[in-house]
C-alpha cells in the first residue's frame, strides 16, 4: 500500500539550511518510493523582510544579526557547504556576496504552485542564489528562472510588474507565524507532524515512515 502524505515545506529562498533540508527530504522520499507518495507545497517565509531592494553584504548582515565575527560566519558557511555536499547540493559561498529581498520570488512561487511547476522553480531559485551567486530579487533573473522551470515568461513579467499574489503570500506568512513557526525550514506533514531544520535524510525517512504508519492505523511515536 502507498501512503499519500501532504508536505508543507515552509522556507525562504535565502536560507541555506532550507536548501539542505529540501535535498534531504527528497532523498528520503526517493528511498521510500512506492511506499510514500508525497505532495510537496512550498510555503513562504522571509528571513529578511526588511531587506532593501539593493540588498546587503552577507557577511556584514549575518555578523550583525547573529552577533558573530566575520570569521565565525565564514566557518558556518564551510559547515553548511559540507552538509550540502552530503545531500548533493552545491554551495559556492564565495559567490553569495549579498543578501536580497525575496518577496517577489515568493509571489512567483505561489503562482508556480497554481501552474504545477513550483518545485522546479524552487530548485532553480536555490541553485541561482547559492550555487551561481545570482540576485533572486532581480526581475530579469526571476523571469529567466521561470522560463527554465516551464513557466510563461510574459505572465511572469506581468506578475512582477504588479502586486499580484502579494496578499496571498502575506496571508500564508502570517498563518505560519501564528502557528509558531519562527525559523526555517519547517516541514509539516499532513497538517500535524512538524520537523524543523535541515535534518539528515535518515531523520526524514524515519518521520515519513511514522506518518505513513499512522495513516494505516499503525502505532507511531511522536515526531
Amino acid at each position: 500500500m502507498t501512503a499519500r502524505i501532504k508536505i508543507d515545506f515552509v522556507s525562504d529562498v535565502s536560507c541555506p539550511w532550507c536548501a539542505v533540508g529540501l535535498a534531504s527530504l527528497e532523498q528520503a522520499l526517493a528511498r521510500l518510493d512506492g511506499k510514500v507518495q508525497a505532495e510537496i507545497h512550498c510555503q513562504p517565509f522571509e528571513l529578511n523582510p526588511d531587506m532593501p531592494p539593493e540588498g546587503q553584504d552577507t557577511i556584514e548582515r549575518l555578523s550583525r544579526k547573529y552577533g558573530m565575527t566575520p570569521e565565525q560566519v565564514r566557518s558556518n558557511g564551510e559547515a553548511i557547504t559540507a552538509r550540502g555536499s552530503e545531500v548533493g547540493f552545491t554551495f559556492n559561498m564565495d559567490k553569495r556576496t549579498h543578501t536580497y529581498n525575496t518577496f517577489d520570488a515568493h509571489r512567483l512561487l505561489h503562482w508556480a504552485g497554481l501552474e504545477g511547476h513550483q518545485l522546479e522553480l524552487k530548485h532553480a531559485l536555490l541553485k541561482a542564489y547559492f550555487t551561481d551567486g545570482e540576485n533572486p530579487s532581480a526581475h530579469d533573473v526571476l523571469v529567466r528562472l521561470c522560463i527554465e522551470s516551464g513557466l510563461d515568461a510574459r505572465r511572469a513579467g506581468e506578475i512582477l510588474s504588479s502586486d499580484e499574489y502579494a496578499t496571498d503570500v502575506r496571508e500564508r506568512e502570517r498563518f505560519y507565524m501564528e502557528q509558531g513557526i519562527n525559523s526555517v525550514p519547517a516541514i509539516i506533514m499532513n497538517d500535524r507532524h512538524l520537523i524543523q531544520g535541515g535534518q539528515a535524510p535518515e531523520a526524514f525517512e524515519q518521520a515519513l515512515r511514522q506518518v505513513a504508519g499512522s495513516i494505516f492505523d499503525e502505532r507511531i511515536d511522536l515526531i
